[in-house]
């Protein structure tokens, strides 16, 4: 009876003792596996982990400043010659610019194409080169082609032009004229006056507002 009753109380003790042993290794594994993970930042250090030194090349933060990069033309990084010479782009110095645009000498060819076209009796081209469509001559296509119905010869010399001005979007400028007419049964008239030109620099115009046309004329007869 006695042998039953000591049977559970040394089965327990191999319990206690085994159960024992078990936590004890699990605290020691605990331990090993902790030592094994990274520490937390010392003080003193980075909190966001980033190095307390400079960056490359040990930039000071304080003191004198790095040499500034040498300077590049425009276009030099995109390994594109200086805009002058870059024939991509079409356009080079403010002159090349200006070159592109019809001067004093084209205003006096026009006033040269205008007597031309009439000495070859072509009034409809002479009408064109009066500015809106030839309305600024104040007469109808057939009314100026009858104006010169007894001119059998016309010629021109054009003066010393004065400067080109600018106004409202445009430009014009003044040429003077000498005009010799003979007529038909041979008598010669002669005329003086001038020619004043314009022409359109507005954005949007098209090329026929942009060349130059006559947009008046004063012309008076001189007498022998």
């Amino acid at each position: 009876m006695r042998a039953h009753r000591l049977w559970p109380l040394c089965i327990a003790a191999v319990l206690c003792a085994c159960g024992g042993a078990s936590d004890d290794e699990a605290t020691r594994r605990t331990d090993d596996a902790e030592a094994g993970l990274p520490k937390p930042g010392q003080p003193g250090g980075s909190v966001t982990g980033m190095p307390d030194t400079p960056g490359p090349g040990d930039v000071p933060i304080a003191g004198a400043p790095p040499p500034p990069p040498p300077e590049m033309l425009p276009g030099e990084a995109f390994g594109l010659p200086p805009l002058e010479d870059n024939p991509e782009t079409g356009l080079g110095d403010e002159a090349g610019t200006a070159a592109a645009e019809p001067g004093v000498d084209a205003a006096i060819a026009v006033v040269r194409d205008y007597y031309a076209a009439i000495a070859a009796r072509d009034f409809t081209r002479a009408y064109g080169l009066w500015s809106d469509g030839g309305r600024s001559s104040g007469q109808t296509p057939e009314q100026f082609a009858a104006g010169f119905a007894d001119t059998a010869r016309v010629d021109v010399v054009p003066g010393e032009p004065g400067d080109v001005e600018g106004a409202a979007g445009s430009r014009y400028v003044e040429i003077p004229v000498s005009v010799g007419a003979t007529r038909r049964d041979g008598s010669v008239r002669r005329y003086i006056g001038s020619y004043v030109l314009r022409r359109a620099v507005v954005d949007g115009a098209s090329a026929e507002q942009r060349a130059w046309r006559i947009g008046s004329a004063e012309l008076r007869e001189v007498r022998p």
